[in-house]
């Protein structure tokens, strides 16, 4: 029932140091395609004044995050979320986290995400996202290699330009406050609702 990802076990250190510094230390924190859980797990363990809530289209992946997250009392059930689709949500959240999602989803669900936190995020609310990006047109070569691995396997897929996720974010009212370089050639970035 548990899935496990090796690249989750990698980058959840320098991940969880960037949301321990830009996340509320209070609320509900939204997370957009959960996978396997193993974030949820370690963010949520690390951040007990934050109560998570972890999100999934995939059944799959659902019950991966429930068995991850089962020991954690400041862990929600995760919602059945397709950010294409009606959002699930029952309470306020302050935050959002989407942790290698929009490069491995159609342009449509980045277009969602943002739309989404700018609808629910309240004033100064964040939202983070992490992955492989193309700044000023230029990714490393290991990324460009993944962006062609991933348009073979879906087309509508791909490593996503920083200027156009910044374009798109502030449409929704979201301005990009930092973009943080964190090991093999990911980033995190941080955008604040305005």
């Amino acid at each position: 029932m548990q899935l496990h990802s090796p690249a989750a076990d990698r980058n959840r250190d320098p991940i969880l140091a960037v949301l321990a510094r830009v996340l509320p230390t209070s609320g509900v924190v939204l997370e957009l395609a959960s996978g396997t859980g193993q974030h949820a797990a370690h963010v949520a363990a690390a951040l007990p004044g934050l109560t998570w809530q972890p999100s999934d289209p995939d059944a799959a992946a659902r019950a991966s995050i429930a068995a991850s997250t089962a020991h954690l009392p400041n862990v929600r059930p995760p919602l059945a979320l397709d950010a294409l689709a009606p959002w699930p949500l029952d309470a306020p959240i302050v935050a959002m986290v989407a942790i290698n999602l929009v490069h491995i989803a159609p342009w449509a669900v980045a277009l969602a995400v943002f739309a989404g936190a700018g609808a629910r995020l309240p004033l100064g609310g964040v939202l983070v996202l992490y992955g492989p990006y193309r700044i000023g047109g230029v990714t490393a070569p290991s990324n460009d290699a993944f962006d062609a691995d991933l348009q073979r396997r879906n087309p509508a897929w791909g490593v996503r330009d920083l200027e156009a996720l910044v374009d798109a974010a502030a449409r929704h009212g979201l301005a990009l406050a930092e973009t943080l370089a964190l090991p093999a050639n990911n980033h995190a970035l941080v955008f604040r609702k305005r």
